[in-house]
């Protein structure tokens, strides 16, 4: 199976100006697979969709994907005519990937929704953006959604246009089986992979579905010295099972490329590598991703 290794800006990036076309060059041309945008309302992080538009616009090969879009509180009509002709107007290079928000009370409230609601809402939402990217007519009657005989125009170039999901709790473990094409959890260990994945499978398997085996993947944050206190409670807030936080995140390069060879080893293929501390400006981050194009692409097959 190939192996695929692409850059995320993380939600706290402030590349929200002329340097984030900057970084988007230096990506094309060192010939990573892809960028993913998070989004966060209150947060310099540019919006995904708007983001993922100019990123398609100067570039001919990287994909991109948002890591994640949350769904809920969004028209699912209306996005999925934006995400169809976005995935048109660059040749079939959009990677889908939402999640219901971070139970965040500034984001819930910018979102409009109770965080009671989210799945439900998440549910439908999706089903009904994949009858609009799919059927003639979208006829749909739910809790939150009613259509009857609605036409969207025009469809995505790729067809199916496959979702991506993450996280690990055993619910969201159950909706990447019952709804996703794809698994693309962050903050995780190879062996949280290997455990969840077979999780994964008998849940597609239940709901005659299954998930391609080169569609499992992981976020991974990186670091280039001792992780900040700050962020080492963050995370054992997070993960609080863990007995080594630091496992979650590789200091160097040596220990990243290591990670990733352990999540091929179980069956991971497709990897957003993240560095924790963004670097300075749009020219380190060009400096930052011309060393790890030498270090990391060796591994892309």
């Amino acid at each position: 199976m190939k192996v695929r290794i692409g850059y995320g800006l993380g939600a706290r990036t402030t590349l929200n100006d002329d340097g984030f076309g900057v970084v988007v060059d230096a990506l094309e041309r060192l010939r990573f697979d892809s960028l993913w945008l998070s989004e966060r309302i209150g947060s310099e992080a540019p919006d995904p969709l708007v983001a993922m538009s100019f990123a398609a616009g100067r570039t001919t090969r990287l994909k991109f994907g948002m890591s994640v879009m949350v769904l809920p509180g969004r028209n699912p009509v209306v996005l999925a005519k934006e995400l169809a002709t976005l995935d048109r107007l660059s040749n079939g290079r959009l990677l889908p990937a939402f999640g219901l928000g971070v139970a965040d009370p500034h984001e819930q409230q910018a979102f409009g929704v109770e965080r009671r609601d989210r799945a439900k809402i998440f549910d439908e939402a999706l089903a009904v953006m994949r009858s609009c990217w799919t059927d003639d007519e979208v006829t749909f009657h739910g809790e939150r959604f009613h259509y009857d005989g609605l036409r969207v125009q025009p469809k995505p170039k790729q067809q199916p246009l496959e979702v991506w999901l993450g996280g690990i709790a055993p619910s969201e473990l159950k909706r990447v089986g019952r709804l996703a094409d794809g698994w693309l959890p962050s903050f995780v260990t190879p062996a949280d992979v290997a455990a969840g994945r077979p999780i994964i499978e008998e849940v597609a398997r239940e709901h005659d579905r299954t998930v391609p085996a080169d569609h499992f993947g992981a976020l991974i944050p990186y670091a280039h010295g001792p992780l900040p206190d700050a962020l080492m409670a963050g995370l054992a807030a997070r993960r609080p099972d863990l007995a080594d936080i630091g496992a979650l995140v590789p200091t160097g390069w040596d220990q990243l490329l290591a990670l990733i060879d352990r999540f091929v080893d179980v069956g991971t293929t497709k990897f957003v590598v993240l560095p924790i501390n963004e670097p300075d400006g749009a020219e380190g981050w060009v400096r930052e991703l011309e060393v790890a194009s030498t270090v990391l692409l060796a591994r892309q097959t």
